[in-house]
């Protein structure tokens, strides 16, 4: 087997890509989508240092994922130091809401390298365990058997 080139011809799938195709209950975006998605904002918005952005239904990750590589780059000249940028960028500019709390850990692992990012394994270093991805934990409030807030539906058995 010829070494060389085994880089090129292993097949080494992205695995937000495969997390996409897993679930119909929940929808995962592919990451080409997503960076359909983020081609149609203006490319001055990942140079600005006090852009924020926010996933409000974060499940994956791939959205906060894909944005801070456009960040990393697009930050290179206002913030030249690497480990400035990457801590500017996680600390400052991305958010995320996730849907479960499933959900919140694997999007914190696509962020921030870690489940949890108060560790040493995370890109970033918070103070706390979820970094700038938060998950909340609401009881149900019913009114005819369907949540008022979710939509959810009473299972009465």
């Amino acid at each position: 087997m010829n070494m060389s080139n085994l880089y090129q011809t292993t097949y080494n799938p992205d695995v937000l890509e495969c997390l996409a195709n897993l679930s119909s209950d929940e929808v995962f975006t592919p990451p080409e989508i997503a960076n359909n998605m983020l081609d149609l904002l203006p490319k001055d918005i990942f140079k600005n240092p006090n852009s924020r952005f926010l996933d409000p239904a974060s499940k994956s990750g791939v959205f906060l994922r894909e944005i801070a590589k456009r960040l990393i780059v697009g930050l290179e000249e206002a913030i030249p130091n690497l480990y400035e940028r990457l801590d500017h960028i996680y600390q400052n500019q991305l958010y995320g809401i996730a849907i479960t709390e499933l959900t919140s850990l694997v999007s914190r692992r696509s962020i921030y390298y870690t489940k949890y990012p108060q560790t040493d394994f995370s890109v970033s270093k918070f103070d706390n365990a979820e970094g700038n991805i938060i998950f909340r934990k609401y009881p149900h409030t019913w009114k005819n058997d369907t949540c008022i807030y979710c939509g959810a539906t009473k299972i009465i058995g």
